[in-house]
């Protein structure tokens, strides 16, 4: 059974990030007070073991600004223990590919796994090995109960929640925005209305990157838990019901009235199948006042693929929470844990060091990153924007969802051009064929699920 969270606090949590819009405003307002910070060294706050000669590696399917951000907090690693480490990329899934690295007898010391499912198959299959002493009072200092039962399994801690994600999120060109007299919607029938209008005004409203599949999922989890409630959400995630489910048919349905307009779609579902997750938020804060999409949907991360623009967050790039479909709008959230996969003291050492506020800091103020560490202080964050999509995380304590498709079998919930992707991705092309995609969804959740 895998790991799912209360959403008691949902309307607490996107009271604080709808102040994400007058943040935004802001832009750095507190530019100078960050910069006075960052200029003196801050403070150690766990001490790490001299590792002089050890040679660590640590594989994650990061590319692009996340593996350079990434690569910062290694080198730290490495300037206070003396250790020398190297970053594996890794593809997806990742369980395959640690599977392989595996089987020739060279697993990386350290993965970082962005499943829960993938946590879960890595104990199963006996690979991940138990977190040590000192990680374990790291994350007893700094996380909330919820994202350390993310990391464990039959009550033993295995993962560090290095990173997450806040999924509830749509970035819009405010200059976009302001040209066709839109507002920021706060429903889903406002959204689509806000769409109407933005595409009126001759440019396309919405870009989504669909030859990504997870991007599709996240796509129909806000839907779906907004729509069919918490306790549906986590019957789903289980497979105590089926995708045959009216609650399925609903959340398809409601999709479709998007992703049934090819016109409120850049490049229409073709266009969108051929467009991947980085060009989605390019092509939005690109191209003057004629953009290719006016919106894209994604989680706190879309900030990385900002900063690759001459977009600024906060004045020309802003954000609003996920519409609401049903009574409250969707909290999802999602992350990458750090899993030893060798009994070695460099790994353990790594793990303590992600689980402090020492390594969050650094990716923090990198930008494009979002802790679940509490310890962590909010001045780290590069803007107001960003600041307060952390601290709405921090503030949800154990009140939220991890993503469905990453709490599911691999197979299923997190291998392109199969299970759920693949069948999502046919949706976007067929949105009209509500009961077809219900029941490739269900045929490939059983077999995944050995149902």
């Amino acid at each position: 059974m895998r790991t799912t969270l209360r959403t008691g606090r949902a309307a607490v949590v996107f009271a604080a990030v709808g102040a994400l819009a007058l943040a935004g405003c802001g832009g750095d307002g507190d530019k100078d007070k960050d910069d006075e910070s960052k200029g003196r060294e801050p403070a150690t706050t766990v001490q790490l073991p001299k590792l002089d000669g050890e040679k660590i590696e640590v594989a994650a399917v990061w590319t692009g600004p996340e593996q350079e951000n990434f690569t910062k907090v290694l080198k730290e690693f490495e300037k206070r223990t003396g250790a020398t480490v190297t970053f594996v990329p890794a593809q997806d899934p990742i369980v395959n590919f640690l599977g392989t690295k595996i089987a020739g007898g060279s697993p990386p010391d350290v993965a970082m796994l962005p499943q829960v499912g993938a946590v879960q198959q890595a104990v199963e299959r006996k690979w991940a090995k138990p977190v040590g002493a000192e990680a374990k009072a790291q994350l007893a200092k700094n996380y909330s109960a919820g994202w350390q039962q993310l990391g464990a399994v039959d009550g033993t801690q295995y993962g560090v929640y290095y990173k997450a994600a806040n999924k509830s999120l749509v970035w819009y060109n405010n200059t976009a925005f302001q040209n066709a007299g839109a507002k920021e919607p706060k429903t889903w029938k406002e959204f689509l209305a806000t769409a109407e209008t933005i595409s009126a005004s001759g440019v396309t409203p919405v870009s989504v990157a669909g030859a990504d599949g997870w991007t599709l999922t996240d796509w129909f989890e806000n839907v779906y838990l907004s729509q069919a409630g918490p306790e549906k959400y986590d019957q789903l995630a289980q497979h105590k019901i089926k995708w045959t489910d009216p609650s399925v048919k609903a959340a398809l349905t409601t999709l479709g009235e998007l992703f049934g307009k090819p016109a409120l779609i850049s490049g229409g579902a073709d266009g969108a199948l051929q467009t991947e997750f980085p060009v989605s938020v390019t092509q939005t804060f690109s191209g003057g006042d004629q953009p290719k999409g006016a919106m894209v949907f994604e989680g706190d991360f879309v900030s990385v693929n900002i900063a690759q623009t001459d977009a600024e967050i906060g004045t020309d790039a802003k954000v609003f929470p996920f519409p609401a479909v049903g009574a409250q709008p969707p909290v999802v959230t999602g992350g990458d844990a750090a899993v030893a996969l060798k009994d070695s003291k460099g790994a353990q050492a790594l793990l303590t060091f992600l689980a402090s506020p020492d390594a969050a800091r650094i990716s923090a103020e990198a930008g494009g990153f979002i802790s679940p560490n509490k310890s962590l202080d909010p001045a780290a964050y590069p803007n107001d924007v960003q600041r307060d999509i952390a601290k709405a995380l921090i503030a949800a304590g154990d009140d939220f969802r991890f993503d469905m498709s990453d709490q599911m079998p691999q197979s299923f919930g997190g291998t392109p051009g199969k299970g759920e992707w693949k069948a999502l991705q046919d949706f976007l092309k067929n949105p009209k064929d509500v009961a077809g995609a219900q029941q490739k969804l269900e045929s490939d959740a059983a077999k995944a699920y050995k149902s």
